[in-house]
C-alpha cells in the first residue's frame, strides 16, 4: 500500500514522509473513521516526537488532496477516513460503530437550475445507523 500512497502524494506534490505514510497507513487500516487524538496516540508508539499539531496538520493537507475524507460528526468534533475510491460520492457514517460506506448517488443533479447560479462544489454526508446498530439499539 505504501507505493501508492507515494503515487498519491507525489500527484499532490506532498513530501514523502515517513509520518505521512504512517497516517496514510493507520487511517487505511481503521475499518471506520479516526479522530486526530486516536491517530496521534497510535503514532506515538512508532515515532517518539511526533506533536499533535504536526498530525493536524498533516491531515488537512492530505484531506485537502482528497486523499483522506473528513468526516464532520454530530458532537462538532471533526473524524478522517481513508477512502480509495477517487470518483465523486458521497458516504454514509454509522454514529455507533463508526463503519463508513460509500454512496454512489450524488442526489444533487438539477441543484443549479433550482438555485439559479452556478455550483462549484458541494458537500453530503449521510448520518445514521448501519442495519447492525440499529438492530441492537432498537432503533429499526
Amino acid at each position: 500500500m505504501t507505493c501508492h500512497f507515494d503515487t498519491l502524494l507525489r500527484d499532490l506534490n506532498l513530501k514523502i514522509t515517513p509520518k505521512r505514510r504512517a497516517i496514510l497507513d493507520l487511517l487505511a487500516a481503521e475499518k471506520g473513521y479516526a479522530s486526530p487524538e486516536e491517530l496521534w496516540r497510535k503514532l506515538k508508539l512508532r515515532f517518539s516526537r511526533i506533536g499533535l499539531p504536526t498530525v493536524y496538520r498533516n491531515l488537512d493537507e492530505l484531506a485537502a488532496g482528497g486523499v483522506i475524507t473528513t468526516i464532520l460528526h454530530p458532537d462538532r468534533k471533526l473524524y478522517y477516513y481513508y477512502c480509495g475510491n477517487r470518483n465523486h460520492h458521497h458516504h454514509f457514517v454509522c454514529l455507533s460503530c463508526r463503519r463508513v460506506e460509500e454512496l454512489e448517488f450524488c442526489g444533487l443533479a438539477g441543484v443549479e437550475q433550482r438555485v439559479g447560479g452556478r455550483v462549484v462544489s458541494h458537500l453530503l454526508q449521510v448520518n445514521g445507523y448501519c442495519r447492525d446498530c440499529a438492530a441492537a439499539e432498537g432503533r429499526q
